[in-house]
């Protein structure tokens, strides 16, 4: 991941912390990382509506929504991920290699 996108990142995770109030780092730490499960309902939604999976609400997405969705998903968890890592691009980094070394060894 490049740098600007982990700028960016950090920018959100910034604001995050700025506008956190008077919660706790443990707190702020839980509450992001539950934000990834909210995100991902969204996604999910917007997946069942693209399929028009839901007959009560037809074709209520579509494909470009689950893109949208799947991408705060992935953000949603780099801002976690920055929140509990100090150097997350690293983090992020290791566990893409150990998963592509695994799947490659098989």
């Amino acid at each position: 991941m490049d740098t600007i996108t982990w700028e960016r990142i950090d920018r959100l995770r910034a604001w995050l912390d700025d506008n956190a109030g008077d919660r706790t780092e443990t707190e702020q730490r839980l509450l992001r990382v539950l934000k990834i499960g909210e995100e991902f309902g969204e996604a999910s939604e917007a997946l069942h509506g693209a399929l028009a999976a839901n007959p009560r609400k037809g074709a209520s997405h579509d494909w470009d929504d689950v893109r949208k969705e799947l991408s705060d998903v992935i953000v949603t968890a780099m801002v976690a991920l920055a929140t509990v890592s100090d150097d997350p691009a690293k983090a992020l980094d290791d566990r893409l290699r150990h998963l592509v070394e695994r799947v490659h060894r098989n």
